[in-house]
């Protein structure tokens, strides 16, 4: 049911193959993978080229989350660099219904992200569009953010949407969240409605010190603390 989802902004980029490999052998099920653009957020991150020499290292899905804007230019760019999953901001799209079925046209799942501020009113006439929704609980831009406690309220209404939703379709939207996800909030955070989270720091530093194995201990504290939801 729970997906964890590292988050390479985190890992060490001079060993960033080696990285990928050992948290999905320690058991982490999706590669996130942050893009900034140093104009929708204040950072400068990485792009297709790097997506696409990961892609060859893991059957595991490259979940990609877009900080940019304009959204839809880098869209194709980025599907066929090998992302399976594709989510991005409503303010950052002239057309969010056009950019999440240009998504879906390049043979990728498509999602929404809310940042801490932003409203859930841009999800009223896109469920039938989307297969993720994606609850910031950190302001975008940056590693290593202590998570916002209002967000678990916002992950409340997500999941009331989502669960209503599903009941009168039969389809299943993933709720996932990221920003200072880690051993000691993530049940309250999946407790609050997530199915996927995205822990960056608090996998990669883990293993900072070159030691792979300790991957398999803070990936094992994390599905520990989910089994007691």
């Amino acid at each position: 049911m729970y997906v964890i989802a590292p988050s390479i902004l985190s890992a060490d980029f001079a060993r960033l193959g080696e990285e990928v490999v050992n948290v999905i052998a320690a058991g982490a099920d999706w590669i996130h993978f942050d893009v900034m653009d140093n104009h929708y957020v204040p950072n400068l991150t990485i792009g297709p080229l790097v997506c696409q020499a990961i892609r060859p290292l893991t059957q595991a899905p490259i979940d990609v989350h877009l900080m940019v804007r304009p959204v839809d230019r880098i869209v194709p760019d980025f599907a066929r660099a090998g992302a399976n999953i594709i989510t991005f901001h409503p303010e950052a799209s002239e057309h969010i219904d056009r950019t999440l079925a240009l998504i879906h046209e390049n043979g990728c799942q498509a999602g929404l992200v809310f940042n801490p501020a932003t409203p859930l009113h841009y999800l009223d006439h896109v469920m039938d569009k989307l297969d993720i929704i994606l609850l910031m609980s950190v302001n975008p831009g940056f590693g290593g953010q202590q998570f916002i406690a209002s967000t678990l309220t916002k992950l409340q209404a997500a999941r009331a949407r989502i669960d209503a939703y599903q009941r009168d379709s039969g389809r299943r939207i993933r709720l996932e969240v990221d920003g200072g996800v880690k051993a000691d909030n993530i049940a309250e955070i999946a407790r609050a409605g997530a199915d996927a989270f995205v822990a960056g720091s608090a996998v990669f530093s883990a293993g900072n010190d070159g030691d792979a194995n300790r991957y398999d201990t803070v990936i094992g504290a994390l599905r520990a603390r989910l089994k007691e939801v």
